[in-house]
């Protein structure tokens, strides 16, 4: 009976954390303006096709998936004019292509 139970709770646990996996998995959002040049997630905007393909660090129209609720909270680097860089759950026209 001692090796059912164990095989149980270590099954359970399985159960649990794949659980656990998928759930944050799900738990996320698209972040704009807080990828790094080339890391950038698909259909960022104008001046990207497609992942992988935006020019600019923190370029305002690119997005990077985040966990759900962290993006206007993730600390960036202050833009050359000394204004605070934030994230948002919107494309930015900020640091955009030189066109």
């Amino acid at each position: 009976m001692s090796k059912t139970l164990h095989a149980a709770a270590l099954m359970g646990a399985l159960a649990a954390s794949m659980g656990a996996t998928n759930a944050s998995a799900q738990a996320q959002e698209k972040c704009y303006g807080v990828a790094l040049a080339g890391e950038n997630g698909c259909a960022a905007g104008p001046g990207t096709t497609c992942a992988g393909t935006s020019t600019v660090d923190y370029q305002g129209n690119a997005w990077s998936l985040v966990a759900e609720g962290t993006c206007l909270e993730i600390e960036l680097p202050a833009m050359a004019d000394g204004h605070a860089r934030m994230g948002s759950l919107e494309a930015l026209d900020r640091d955009l292509p030189q066109t």
